[in-house]
């Protein structure tokens, strides 16, 4: 048999054993449909015959995929993770999906630098929009994965996607997009379209909704500052996506909004001077710039 992914051997001495709680390894996955009473006894008997971890017998057995494993093991430490094929989620929103996943970690690594630059319990400092100079670099992932992770820790997090030139959050997480931020900026009413992402509690999505023929004139409205005074109250951590920022100046209404920017540039692809001509708009909205990720994804 090929060589066993790490999370199998991380699991091994969690057998289920009778009477050790519904949070045990075996009972999670009962209850996740992936094993059964029978087939937990026939992983124990091979494991105890071949002296294998609880993994490596289960999926010897073909009865579960290290990904089961994982997400099993994620649940019993109440860490949120989705099953590939069972969710709506893009599979470009690597950290809902592969917690061991190198770009899972780099991003993690920016979560804490975040945490320690801005989202330190102010309630002042909790929104932080994302910016980039082009489409293309990498601007509605870097947005996404951040809202993940951050909703991994435990926080109440909203991610707004305030792109309404050429949205792409409600494609990356499968949700509805009829109703969005568009209409809530309109006037028209005002509506809760603040949608849950199923299978990740704490996290929740404000898409773009329908584009409207003025965007720039929306974001600037008092209604976008209210809106976010509101959401304030309700989420610990509100990442939001925004537009090219070179080509529209969407982005630097928003910015003057949330107070804070992080600026991504695709590795070979950005340049220079328009990357800072985005850290002087910044300067000039009299924002914080939190800081800078060099995307290489």
């Amino acid at each position: 048999m090929g060589q066993i992914d790490p999370i199998s051997e991380e699991v091994g001495s969690l057998v289920p054993a009778r009477g050790s709680g519904e949070r045990s390894l075996g009972a999670i996955l009962i209850r996740a449909g992936r094993l059964t009473p029978d087939t937990v006894a026939k992983v124990v008997q091979l494991q105890r015959e071949q002296h294998l971890r609880f993994g490596d017998a289960a999926i010897k057995l073909g009865l579960l995929t290290t990904a089961d494993i994982a997400v099993a093991l994620a649940r019993q430490f109440d860490h949120p993770l989705l099953i590939r094929g069972e969710s709506k989620v893009s599979e470009e929103v690597v950290a809902a999906y592969t917690p061991f996943n190198p770009q899972v970690e780099a991003l993690r690594a920016l979560r804490a630098q975040l945490s320690l630059r801005w989202f330190d319990g102010d309630p002042l400092r909790t929104a932080l929009v994302v910016l980039s100079a082009e489409h293309g670099e990498g601007r509605s992932f870097i947005a996404a994965n951040l809202a993940v992770i951050f909703s991994q820790l435990g926080k109440r997090t909203l991610l707004i996607d305030a792109d309404l030139r050429n949205p792409r959050q409600h494609d990356l997480f499968g949700l509805e997009n009829r109703a969005g931020l568009s209409v809530m900026l309109s006037g028209r009413s005002r509506p809760d379209v603040v949608q849950h992402v199923a299978g990740l509690p704490g996290l929740s999505v404000l898409t773009a909704g329908g584009l409207p023929p003025n965007p720039l004139e929306l974001l600037a409205r008092p209604l976008f500052s209210q809106l976010l005074a509101e959401l304030r109250e309700r989420f610990e951590v509100i990442i939001v996506d925004s537009s090219a920022a070179s080509e529209y100046a969407d982005a630097q209404t928003v910015t003057v909004r949330t107070g804070a920017a992080l600026i991504v540039v695709r590795k070979n692809a950005g340049r220079g001077w328009k990357v800072r001509s985005i850290a002087d708009s910044v300067t000039h909205c009299r924002a914080a710039i939190v800081g800078t990720v060099l995307n290489d994804f």
